[in-house]
């Protein structure tokens, strides 16, 4: 009871404290020295934290060196900078080096890996179904599939464990963790930081989520092949590469945005509907039947009387049973509300729709292919099965599993009027017609200013900055360099109420942390876990709006307590994988461990207020560490990224003991939980 009371007493005392300092997380506390101008090493210090994720120890010198200007110009170009270090920490993240088809294949659905080998879910029903049968008439009540016994989990278990081991197969669950590894990594390694500050700006402007069915598997390529490659290219390059790649076509729903003119491919239902009633009336199929269905289905003699058999006792097909069809408008939406126009861009609904119509037909051959591919490689019958797909209507011939394709046949012709201009381009050009108009749109160029102002500059940037940067913009048709250039090289930029006057995200946060005490991570499960418990894992988050990126969303009791959490487990080296070295703070007077780990954690530049209130809590004890949700068994689906949404149920992370100095260790934390160390 008494330690349950102590605990108690130090969260209390703790969360008094950082309601005091909240309001100076969003207000500078260095008021006396805001209105004047910056000094250079706090406008290398700036550039480091905005155009990066914050400095390592040694970078300020290397800036100085080099020249801040040849800094900024050399990040922009950052195929001229070698990142051999960062490269090599990820390399053996291999999600990033398949296509989506093999990734389909290497690490599949495990219960759809199951079902799918033992025939498929009609062949489960009619198990089932035989199964309560029997159990009926033995007086037993039938199974509820929910109510397995712990013997029968352990079965299913071990099967799955014996068919990834058996065939070399990943689990799915291990695709998230990758994921997040790869941006973690990159963030903390990288020597090309603007590039990595701008692949977590537009995968949050273009954004999916992991957490619905097949997106998780599509994002290393969308990643990889999109938002990376194109970072500091053209924006019409990124809308064109969101637009037609299937981690958003998924996300968004448009794989399934056909023109409701379409005629449904309805004699497959109507074929199937006449055999079955042939079958159950005791007629056999005829020989040249059976060769015909063979071979469009890619099956032998066993596999086809299965199939027979299948369709006999199964329910009747029926067009209620296909799959719904018709105009779908969320990617229209989004498109023009989210990724260009801005909310209040100038569009109407009759708009939306017409854009809808202008999309349709971009959609994704096998857009589940990781329920099926792992099952059709086991079985050998994954050849045939894509050969199926490829013979359907409107799919090229070479298409492989999970990419994007155009089907003519679902696309709605004729002309459409979108924002009072005609498009009738035909086809394909239909969509990348509106894709060009967008671009080419005043208020695409003014919607992406303010948020890149927004980014990089303030909260509230003012409307000339804003002008100045939109008309970078539209001059350059997009170009996202000269954008940058233009924002870079503005007075705002390096204006006085700029410094360190942005809450930094928590995943900002959580990487500036290990660069700033220069730190090592492997991204380990546990430091993601981490992630989670502050709130930001990337591709996380639900809405298509991406993460916010203002302070307000940011600060408050709860979240600051988070990263007071944070920073303890960090520096006391809790969490597996993270390592920091301290020793150089070291001393027996706790002033001096003060003053060391303000010079190195914040150049030197602490308020009078936050210094005196560190002074008073350095003779507090600290709170106890939480550890964050872990990612769930790793034979199991990956669990959604937002609490209280579905998904597999998480487990605690493991914390190691804490290690070093407890004095140094609650010094620095204590540091790193500055509003002057939350700022950037």
């Amino acid at each position: 009871m008494k330690r349950t009371t102590s605990l108690i007493q130090k969260l209390a005392a703790f969360a008094a404290i950082f309601t005091m300092l909240a309001p100076a997380m969003i207000v500078r506390a260095d008021t006396k020295s805001a209105g004047k101008p910056l000094t250079d090493e706090q406008k290398i210090l700036h550039v480091l934290n905005r155009l990066g994720f914050g400095a390592r120890p040694g970078d300020v010198e290397k800036v100085k060196a080099m020249g801040l200007q040849k800094y900024i110009d050399q990040q922009l170009n950052p195929a001229s900078i070698n990142d051999s270090v960062a490269e090599a920490k990820v390399k053996n993240l291999d999600v990033f080096g398949m296509s989506t088809a093999e990734l389909f294949e290497k690490y599949p659905n495990p219960g759809a890996l199951l079902r799918q080998l033992d025939g498929g879910k009609v062949a489960q029903a009619n198990a089932k179904n035989q199964k309560d049968a029997a159990a009926q008439q033995n007086g037993a009540a039938p199974k509820d599939p929910a109510d397995l016994t712990q013997a029968e989990q352990r079965e299913r278990r071990e099967k799955i464990q014996e068919l990834y081991a058996k065939y070399d197969l990943k689990p799915a669950g291990q695709l998230v963790p990758q994921i997040v590894a790869n941006r973690v990594l990159r963030a903390v390694y990288s020597e090309r930081q603007l590039q990595e500050v701008m692949v977590d700006f537009w995968q949050n402007h273009f954004n999916v989520f992991a957490g619905k069915a097949a997106v998780r598997w599509y994002i290393p390529s969308y990643e990889r092949d999109v938002l990376r490659k194109n970072a500091l290219g053209n924006f019409k390059d990124l809308l064109v590469g969101t637009a037609e790649h299937p981690a958003m076509l998924f996300y968004l729903d448009n794989f399934q945005n056909v023109s409701p003119n379409t005629q449904a491919p309805g004699n497959n239902n109507a074929n199937a509907g006449r055999i079955q009633q042939m079958l159950r009336s005791g007629q056999q199929l005829p020989p040249q039947a059976r060769q015909r269905m063979k071979q469009q289905l890619g099956l032998n003699d066993a596999q086809l009387d299965q199939r027979l058999q299948q369709l006999k006792n199964g329910p009747a097909p029926a067009a209620a049973q296909r799959q719904k069809r018709g105009l779908n408008e969320n990617y229209a939406r989004e498109l023009m509300e989210l990724h260009t126009l801005g909310v209040d861009g100038g569009y109407t609904q009759k708009d939306i729709i017409e854009v809808a119509k202008c999309f349709t037909g971009w959609t994704i051959a096998d857009p589940q292919g990781y329920r099926r591919a792992a099952a059709g490689m086991i079985q050998g019958t994954e050849d045939k099965r894509l050969a199926r797909i490829q013979r359907q209507p409107g799919v090229p011939d070479d298409i492989d599993s999970g990419e994007f394709y155009f089907n003519s046949r679902w696309h709605e012709g004729g002309a459409k009027t979108v924002l009072g201009q005609k498009v009738d381009e035909g086809g394909v050009k239909d969509g990348l017609k509106v894709i060009d108009m967008l671009v080419e749109s005043p208020a695409t160029a003014k919607f992406i200013a303010r948020k890149l102002a927004v980014k990089f500059v303030s909260d509230h940037p003012s409307d000339g900055l804003v002008s100045r940067v939109a008309d970078a913009f539209h001059n350059s048709k997009g170009d996202i360099k000269t954008t940058l250039r233009a924002l870079f090289s503005d007075k705002e930029f390096f204006a006085p109420e700029t410094y360190r006057a942005k809450i930094k995200s928590p995943f900002e946060l959580a990487v500036s942390s290990i660069r700033a005490l220069g730190g090592d991570t492997t991204a380990s499960p546990a430091l993601v876990a981490m992630l989670n418990k502050l709130g930001e894992v990337p591709y996380g988050y639900q809405a298509p709006t991406g993460y916010p990126d203002m302070a307000e969303d940011w600060v408050n009791t709860g979240a600051l307590l988070e990263r007071l959490n944070f920073a303890v487990a960090f520096a006391s080296n809790r969490i597996p994988g993270t390592r920091v070295d301290l020793k150089t703070f070291d001393s027996k007077d706790k002033a001096q461990i003060l003053d060391r780990s303000i010079a190195t954690i914040l150049d030197g530049e602490i308020s009078p207020g936050t210094r005196a209130m560190l002074l008073k809590q350095i003779e507090q004890p600290l709170p106890e560490v939480k550890a964050g949700n872990e990612m769930a068994d790793a034979t199991m689906d990956v669990p959604n990224m937002r609490p209280g949404q579905q998904g597999a149920p998480n487990r605690q992370a493991r914390l190691l003991n804490p290690t070093g100095n407890p004095e140094v260790f609650k010094v620095v934390s204590l540091v790193l939980g500055t509003p002057e160390f939350q700022r950037q």
